[in-house]
């Protein structure tokens, strides 16, 4: 099977290189252009574009595919796979492979549709998440399910874990569907669209932490948001950034965001209910170090307030 396959971040390579294993004739890879990354802000390639080169594949980055079908036409792929492309496909690049363009999805369908299903679902709190198998059409993540994967979210999941996790499913249930693939496309099903919600992309805002919210909600979101966006407080008018943290049910009638104590078994923090001990963090420029070290290095000051954003 000639297959064209499209993707860029670490999450699609699980997959492409499952597809190469098995034995796949992967015509071409799709991949977003090269971006600009670390300090030095350096044009770097992708992680998809990495693995092609390794393996000697034809690449493509176009910024747009509104002027590739007749390229691709020419490819005479039997499908297209797409995995965390980064690109709406255009309705004529859905025709062009012979069984069309298969999708793989890292949330069960029609659950957290959109550009980040991972991050969501911790932070929603969910504890099933899953690898969808869809048929894509010109909807955002509407197309029929061929097949679904569940994958079980364990309460100290890190978006990282999570991530890792559902790449090497959606690895192993591609070359799967894609074994029988005219049986899952006759025994497709379409999804309930009354029962969908949006994983919406991340916005830098919601990095900070709103200790006025529950201790539970901000517990999750700094998994999810782990390691990236990450998720960060200021002190004094010093950034923290928070990466490990678990929460409690104590009642206290303490303003939200006050150090209730700092010491070496953690860091307590009231919040709108509950309250959150801050198990690891780290300065601007620093590593991330548990509680009791970086209380060596910093002094923070039980009564004093943590704020949502630096003013």
């Amino acid at each position: 099977m000639r297959i064209i396959f499209a993707g860029t971040p670490e999450f699609s390579v699980p997959a492409l290189e499952a597809l190469l294993a098995t034995g796949y004739d992967v015509v071409a890879v799709y991949t977003q252009p090269d971006r600009q990354a670390g300090r030095g802000r350096k044009t770097r390639p992708g992680p998809i574009k990495q693995c092609a080169q390794k393996h000697g594949l034809v690449i493509e980055q176009p910024a747009t595919l509104k002027d590739v079908s007749m390229k691709m036409k020419a490819l005479s792929a039997d499908a297209m796979v797409v995995a965390a492309y980064g690109l709406l496909l255009p309705p004529e690049i859905l025709q062009i492979p012979l069984y069309g363009c298969i999708n793989i999805h890292a949330s069960l369908l029609p659950r957290w549709r959109g550009a980040a299903p991972i991050h969501r679902a911790i932070e929603a709190g969910d504890k099933e998440t899953g690898i969808t198998i869809m048929q894509v059409d010109s909807g955002l993540d509407t197309g029929d399910i061929l097949a679904q994967y569940p994958v079980i979210i364990e309460q100290t999941d890190t978006g990282q874990q999570l991530h890792d996790r559902l790449a090497d499913a959606g690895a192993t249930a591609i070359t799967e569907v894609l074994s029988n693939l005219p049986y899952y496309q006759k025994n497709a099903i379409p999804q309930q669209n009354e029962l969908s919600s949006y994983a919406r992309k991340i916005s830098k805002q919601e990095s900070n932490i709103d200790w006025s919210e529950d201790c539970e909600v901000i517990e999750r979101r700094i998994r999810a948001f782990y390691p990236w966006p990450g998720t960060q407080t200021w002190y004094r008018g010093i950034k923290l950034r928070i990466s490990e943290a678990e929460c409690s049910d104590e009642s206290l009638s303490a303003e939200p965001g006050t150090i209730l104590s700092a010491d070496k078994s953690g860091i307590r923090i009231a919040c709108g209910k509950g309250v959150l001990r801050i198990n690891k963090l780290q300065r601007p420029g620093g590593k991330a170090l548990c509680a009791a070290d970086f209380l060596n290095g910093m002094r923070l000051d039980t009564g004093a307030m943590l704020e949502l954003q630096c003013h």
